[in-house]
């Protein structure tokens, strides 16, 4: 057996491992070569982020992981499951050798064999992203009105943002979250607001409210899927999926975040139009997040969510 990146033609194989490997698993969906296709055929893809292990020429296993530090699980075929730890081993050495500094997966909770494995290799629970959504006829009573000096933000807030809570955001810098929140297309101009100090004009408290009616309904949405949501502050540098109605913010961790977070929340029902339709609020919050979970879990209907296990790849 030997250890190679992806080739034009993989996936095939592919297609035919990840559907044999997974079949039995909790919700289990088919892939199709064209899911696959469109992975691979993306400008950003780069092939040595995806190794197969080929045994008498022919694809048994294979291994994926991205920039970002995020592994996937070794899906092998029936019969070949001994080519599962040599890949995943390769594959987690390529990462260190690219310097990235940690490794991490994310599946369904209800795949507990799948975390059990990462578990057993030195990832640790590090904490779950959790699904909200609340539906507008269940809105607390709002407790501020136009008081408040509540207006769109810029990119020159990025630094004030960061500066409130660095614990909650998965980029080391102001400038990367930034990049992120600012640059990013599918967060329409206006989507982003900062609650600003009468004093000094400094950042107390940002929100986010996503109202594109093209995405994914979030009570439709199967809330146990790994998929980490656009726009959620703790998000940064993942890929998304796309929910309308997201709805985040970020305060200081303080008595005081409670009434910020309703403050951002009742500025993004103000933002609605009436040719918004079909729009409720979903939310997505890492649970190591203390101050701002209690406050999604007092104030939403908790869905469901998954696990995110970390390992260090420094040491």
């Amino acid at each position: 057996m030997n250890i190679r990146p992806f080739q034009a033609g993989d996936e095939a194989a592919q297609l035919q491992i990840y559907n044999a490997a997974a079949a039995n698993l909790t919700r289990f969906k088919p892939a199709t070569i064209v899911d696959i296709q469109r992975r691979v055929q993306a400008k950003d893809f780069d092939p040595a982020t995806r190794f197969y292990a080929i045994d008498n020429g022919r694809p048994v296993a294979y291994c994926s992981y991205q920039t970002n530090g995020r592994i996937g699980y070794p899906w092998a075929l029936p019969g070949n499951e001994s080519a599962a730890d040599p890949l995943f081993t390769h594959t987690l050495a390529v990462m260190k050798e690219r310097g990235i500094r940690g490794a991490f997966s994310a599946y369904r909770q209800d795949w507990p064999t799948i975390n059990d494995y990462f578990s057993q290799r030195q990832f640790t629970l590090a904490r779950e992203m959790v699904n909200f959504v609340m539906r507008f006829e269940d809105m607390p009573t709002p407790t501020a009105g136009s008081r408040l000096n509540i207006e769109p933000a810029k990119i020159s807030d990025a630094s004030g943002i960061f500066a409130l809570d660095p614990s909650v955001f998965r980029v080391a810098s102001a400038e990367g979250l930034g990049e992120t929140l600012f640059k990013n297309p599918h967060i329409a101009p206006g989507s982003i607001f900062v609650l600003r100090s009468r004093s000094d004009g400094g950042v107390v408290a940002a929100g986010l409210f996503i109202r594109d009616g093209s995405f994914a309904d979030p009570l439709a949405v199967d809330s146990l899927m790994p998929c980490f949501r656009l726009g959620a502050f703790g998000t940064e540098g993942m890929s998304t999926k796309r929910v309308r109605g997201l709805f985040s913010f970020v305060a200081k961790p303080d008595k005081s975040l409670h009434v910020h977070g309703m403050d951002m929340l009742c500025h993004a029902t103000n933002l609605l139009r009436d040719d918004d339709e079909n729009i409720c609020y979903a939310a997505q919050v890492a649970s190591d997040a203390p101050v701002l979970f209690a406050f999604y879990q007092r104030t939403f209907e908790r869905q469901g969510g998954f696990p995110v296990y970390e390992r260090d790849l420094t040491k």
